[in-house]
């Protein structure tokens, strides 16, 4: 059972920030993974590029830009009520927070094509 401290927003947006900065330590050592099959010549690069072109790998890139946009979006958010006074509209601070990653992804995946 969750207790009442964990239903609100602002911790919920908390848990999501975490999870998406999971993701990205994730996504990291992969990413490493790519750039050294550069190091091994292009055929082996070329090789590597055309799996990213499965349509798995392209949900899997949308998920890891949408979290990177969730990541940033949620730590301006964080910045923004340690040296602002914004504890008080949260609510709206996270509409705009929703809106700039809803906003990515559907520019991401427009342009994925």
């Amino acid at each position: 059972m969750m207790r009442a401290s964990h239903t609100q927003r602002g911790f919920i947006a908390a848990i999501l920030h975490r999870l998406s900065g999971i993701a990205l330590a994730i996504f990291l050592p992969l990413h490493f993974l790519a750039l050294a099959t550069a190091l091994n010549g292009a055929s082996a690069l070329d090789a590597f590029l055309e799996l990213t072109r499965q349509p798995l790998v392209k949900l899997a890139e949308w998920g890891i830009v949408v979290a990177l946009a969730v990541h940033m979006t949620l730590g301006l958010r964080v910045l923004a009520i340690e040296f602002f006074d914004f504890r008080e509209k949260t609510l709206a601070m996270l509409s705009a927070c929703i809106a700039a990653v809803f906003a990515v992804g559907l520019v991401f995946i427009l342009n994925a094509g």
